[in-house]
């Protein structure tokens, strides 16, 4: 009856092939579910993580890595081709929240445009807690003149969740804005995403 009659133990089930001893392979994707509440929980948890429950070992918890990962790449695919034009923040937030959004340490990328307002490319600039120390504009406008970018889209994830805007968020922002006034080269936006949400720091007013 094909895979969409499938519930999503039965997936897992699929994915990982057997299971260990009295435990079937079901009754794993089961308890796997149950302890991660939700796929969401589960796509983010690391191999040693996943690796904690009995009868999931290394090549199992990678084959359940692996799995998780393409469905990302496919709705990055899908956003990419959809952001031909970028004509909202969404354009944006789509490319970038299956990317990042579900990653446990922040990390601040670009979206490069063109003159037309055309998505050339996507940069990962730093990891680590978003602050002017780190995001140093040199290297965010480096990317940009290197892809003759005619402006560019700040966009970072917050691990925790929170869609609100740090003061070391609204910093780099100010900063970046300023830097891209001089260079002729304007920031349209900062997007602020999570693993299934984004905010626009221009559709609030901030830039």
């Amino acid at each position: 009856m094909g895979a969409a009659s499938l519930s999503s133990a039965e997936l897992i089930a699929i994915l990982i092939g057997s299971g260990t001893g009295s435990i079937s392979a079901i009754d794993l994707g089961k308890e796997l579910l149950r302890r991660f509440a939700t796929l969401e929980n589960l796509s983010g948890a690391s191999i040693t993580e996943l690796q904690k429950l009995k009868g999931i070992g290394c090549a199992k918890a990678v084959t359940l890595k692996a799995a998780f990962q393409l469905a990302r790449n496919m709705q990055q695919e899908v956003a990419r081709q959809k952001a031909k034009y970028v004509r909202e923040p969404g354009d944006v937030a789509n490319i970038f929240i299956p990317k990042i959004g579900h990653l446990k340490q922040e990390v601040f990328a670009l979206a490069l445009l063109d003159s037309a307002g055309r998505y050339i490319n996507g940069e990962i600039i730093t990891v680590g807690t978003l602050n002017a120390s780190l995001v140093h504009p040199r290297e965010v406008f480096r990317h940009a003149i290197a892809h003759s970018a005619a402006s560019i889209i700040l966009i970072h994830n917050h691990p925790s969740g929170q869609l609100i805007p740090s003061n070391d968020d609204l910093n780099v922002t100010t900063q970046l804005t300023e830097t891209g006034r001089v260079l002729d080269i304007p920031v349209q936006d900062h997007i602020i995403v999570t693993n299934t949400k984004y905010i626009s720091l221009r559709e609030k007013g901030y830039i």
